[in-house]
């Protein structure tokens, strides 16, 4: 019988595989409550944001249900309920990477594209840079969540850096965005409010980009990008919109 490639598998999906087992076996029975994230993370010896990976991608699945206030509750148990497969392979395509992985990557890679920005921003770069944060305020006024605006925004900064490899990172980190992962977690941790956090932490990257301060451009786009981290890292407690 010949041998086929071995693919690794990320971590969110080895610990989302690991819990479906255990839902399908009967050791959490249906309608049963899941331990809480950070006892799942003990147990397993990983993360809390790996469990919280894995979760999203379960209830994605349709295998449980997240009730905000309440806990996290088995929803299916059959045993032909698996994960979506990667879309390519080599699990590498940007949909399948975890969504706080993909924040703690971008923390550490847009912080110096902002600094670089500020070094090499020229007057149409500041104008694209503006006009994708106007975009962002009237998404937001519009009641709209203001997606389109702030990827125009990092991508406006990536562009201004000056290093097309850099951009083409970012353009990546936006794909990712994209996916179905990243956008559940969304429906639980962005609202009106968080959006509105956000666009203020956008003014003061311009504003440092602007003035031509590396520095200040790094540590305004490291504040903004912790913020938006601990924003999907909170309580589930918002109820997500539907």
């Amino acid at each position: 019988m010949p041998l086929h490639t071995v693919a690794p598998q990320r971590l969110y999906r080895q610990i989302a595989e690991q819990l479906r087992q255990l839902m399908v076996s009967g050791e959490f029975a249906l309608g049963s409550r899941l331990p809480a994230e950070r006892d799942l993370a003990l147990q397993l010896g990983v993360s809390r944001p790996s469990v919280r990976e894995a979760l999203i991608a379960l209830e994605v699945e349709g295998m449980i249900e997240v009730r905000t206030g309440s806990g996290i509750y088995v929803q299916r148990t059959d045993a032909s309920a698996k994960l979506p497969p990667p879309a390519q392979p080599d699990a590498n395509t940007p949909a399948d990477w975890g969504p706080l992985e993909v924040m703690s990557a971008r923390l550490l890679v847009e912080a110096e594209v902002a600094a670089l920005a500020a070094t090499h921003a020229q007057k149409a770069d500041l104008k694209a840079i503006k006009a994708s944060l106007q975009q962002m305020k009237l998404e937001a006024a519009r009641d709209q969540v203001p997606r389109e605006g702030d990827e125009a925004f990092h991508a406006a900064i990536a562009k201004a850096c000056g290093n097309s490899v850099l951009l083409d990172t970012v353009q990546r980190y936006w794909q990712a965005r994209n996916g179905p992962l990243f956008e559940r977690l969304g429906d639980y941790f962005e609202h009106p409010e968080s959006w509105q956090a956000a666009i203020g932490e956008h003014q003061q990257v311009l504003l440092a980009i602007e003035a031509h301060d590396t520095s200040a451009a790094r540590k305004a786009m490291q504040k903004h990008l912790r913020q938006a981290y601990k924003r999907y890292s909170a309580s589930w407690r918002r109820a997500p919109a539907r």
